[in-house]
This record gives structure tokens, C-alpha cells and sequence, in this order.
């Protein structure tokens, strides 16, 4: 019998973002609710998820919150191409190589990247752009060698793209369009060849961009740094 699915979402969030790409690439159906996250939330959402962020799932009506613990909740319950399923030294170490990647892609990269669009000055924004370039180029370029054209030679999406996916769609739109200094993608097709080739190939895939409306991310993201700048 399929599972009751219940996801309570923002298409805004690139983080809510990272349970649809699971969703998808699992051929899940689901039913979703839209939380507004421009206004306090509702009691009866924080009955649901107490911490009132999202996403949250409701699986047979059991509750899973934090997107990473649910992108990695519907993997596991739905064994696929995404992930090897534990058991043996193999399918651990695939699974550690995933983790590995993740964590040096937000920890290392996307942190500059952030600090790059919320800097105060241009300087702070240029120098931010560039310890962003260079920790991609010595920490994530190299564990993208062998993408073929996804995470680890896979040639179908993995759990890798399934929780970066919604941020290197944002990583490559909103500096074209006027968001961040414009050196935090200029140089990626020749210093990060690897990541550049890996990113266009995630951001192409109808699974990681199908609720993604580019226009609208890009005008609250100019939103909030106005108000924050302001």
C-alpha cells in the first residue's frame, strides 16, 4: 500500500526545496500545503513542527522535520538509485562519501557564498567572492572528478543532489541577475571546470527544478538584503 504523504512547504525555501527534488526523483505522490513564512505561524502549524520551520512531512501521519533528516527519511524508506542501502562496507562507504560531500559544500563554499551576498561593503562582498572561489576550487573541486554527470560517476540524480540541488540553482541565478558580486560565477567554468560542468547538469534536472521560479527568488533576495542593508 503507497504512504499517505503530506508535505508542508515553502517554494521559496531552498531548504523545503530539498524534499520535493526527493520526492520527485522517488515518483512519490504527495500532497503538499503552503506555510507563508512572511507572517508569524499559525498555531495549528506549530502543533505540527514546534520549531514552525519547514519543511515538515507527514508520512502515515507520522511527523519528520528538518530537510536533510527527510530528504534522507524518504530514501531510506523508499530504497532507489539516491543512496545504496546500508549492509555492507561498500554501500557505508558510498554513504560516507555523500555526507563528506555535503558537509564541504556548505561548510567550506556555500558559507562564503552567503557572506558574499550579505556583506555590508563591496570589499567585504569581493573578498568574500573570492575565499568562496578559492575553497571551492581546493575543497569541492576535487571530489567532483569523476561526476558522470552526477555525484560519484552516477549518471542518474543522487542523495548528493538532492540536498544541494535548491542552492547551486541559487548559487548560479542570483549573481547574473544583479544578486552578489558578479566574480562569485565568472570564473567557475575555467577554476572549478568539475563543479561548473556537475552544477548545470543538477540545475537542468526536471526533478531539482520544478517548483524553482527564478524571478520570484531573485526579487525577495533583493528584497531582504535591501531591508538587512537598510
Amino acid at each position: 500500500m503507497a504512504a499517505t504523504i503530506k508535505l508542508y512547504t515553502n517554494h521559496g525555501c531552498p531548504w523545503a526545496h530539498r524534499a520535493h527534488i526527493a520526492l520527485n526523483e522517488l515518483k512519490l505522490p504527495f500532497e503538499e500545503e503552503i506555510i507563508d513564512l512572511s507572517v508569524p505561524r499559525t498555531q495549528e502549524y506549530l502543533a505540527i513542527n514546534p520549531r514552525g520551520l519547514v519543511p515538515s512531512l507527514s508520512y502515515n501521519g507520522q511527523i519528520i522535520t528538518e530537510s536533510g533528516i527527510v530528504a534522507q527519511f524518504l530514501a531510506d524508506a523508499h530504497p532507489s538509485h539516491l543512496v545504496p542501502t546500508g549492509g555492507t562496507p561498500e554501500a557505508a562507504l558510498a554513504r560516507a562519501r555523500v555526507n563528506f560531500f555535503v558537509d564541504t559544500f556548505f561548510t567550506k563554499a556555500n558559507s562564503q557564498y552567503h557572506k558574499a551576498l550579505f556583506a555590508k561593503t563591496d570589499e567585504e562582498a569581493e573578498a568574500a567572492s573570492q575565499e568562496f572561489l578559492k575553497q571551492l576550487e581546493k575543497e569541492v573541486e576535487p571530489l567532483l572528478s569523476d561526476a558522470a554527470p552526477y555525484f560519484g560517476g552516477s549518471k542518474t540524480l543522487t542523495l548528493a543532489e538532492v540536498l544541494t540541488g535548491s542552492f547551486i540553482l541559487r548559487l548560479l541565478a542570483l549573481p547574473k541577475n544583479g544578486v552578489g558580486p558578479e566574480s562569485l560565477i565568472k570564473d567557475l567554468p575555467t577554476r572549478t571546470p568539475n563543479f561548473y560542468k556537475w552544477a548545470n547538469a543538477v540545475i537542468e534536472h526536471p526533478s531539482v527544478n520544478s517548483i524553482w521560479n527564478e524571478e520570484n527568488v531573485v526579487s525577495k533576495t533583493k528584497t531582504i538584503l535591501a531591508k538587512q542593508k537598510a
